[in-house]
């Protein structure tokens, strides 16, 4: 067992009937637990050298704010609709269990910079998916992938190919 694991609650049936929910309150409660995980993300994705972490609201905030202090990189973050200020481009997309739509700063990327998109789960792909429509309908590059839990059975990957994924928990 990884030592994280402990730190991941399962929710059944939320946020519907029929899913369980990776619950990772728990491992940000956890100051030790947290900070191994901000480290162990950080090994996983220096090699990929970004520019920039985006971070995926609301939980992909917290660990690219980390990460980006941490790596001395800029942080921009992908919001749901109307909740950035300045002007944005958009994207709709479909999730395990609905759709939803994301913005970014339309001057969030200047041209060719490496932006490494970050959550807290991957599990259909479709919000990193969406995300990394973002990043390159600003003529970004999308440096790769980063999550603190990976549900495999959901085969997430699979739409983010063949950007470099870094995962430390999967079930």
């Amino acid at each position: 067992m990884h030592e994280l694991e402990k730190h991941i609650r399962d929710i059944p049936d939320f946020p519907k009937p029929g899913i369980v929910f990776k619950d990772i309150t728990p491992l940000l409660k956890d100051p030790g637990a947290f900070r191994r995980t901000v480290e162990i993300l950080e090994e996983q994705i220096r090699p990929l050298d970004p520019d920039l972490l985006l971070g995926i609201e609301s939980r992909g905030f917290l660990f690219g704010g980390a990460l980006s202090y941490k790596m001395d990189r800029g942080l921009i973050i992908a919001r749901k609709p109307g909740k950035l200020p300045y002007d944005t481009d958009s994207v709709s997309y479909d999730l395990e269990y609905g759709s939803a739509t994301l913005e970014l700063h339309k001057d969030a990327i200047s041209k060719g910079q490496r932006v490494l998109i970050v959550d807290d789960l991957l599990a259909t792909g479709g919000t990193a998916a969406a995300c990394a429509k973002l990043v390159r309908d600003q003529q970004g590059i999308v440096a790769g992938h980063a999550f603190v839990v990976e549900l495999k059975f959901l085969d997430g990957r699979k739409k983010l190919e063949p950007d470099p994924v870094s995962s430390i928990l999967a079930y």
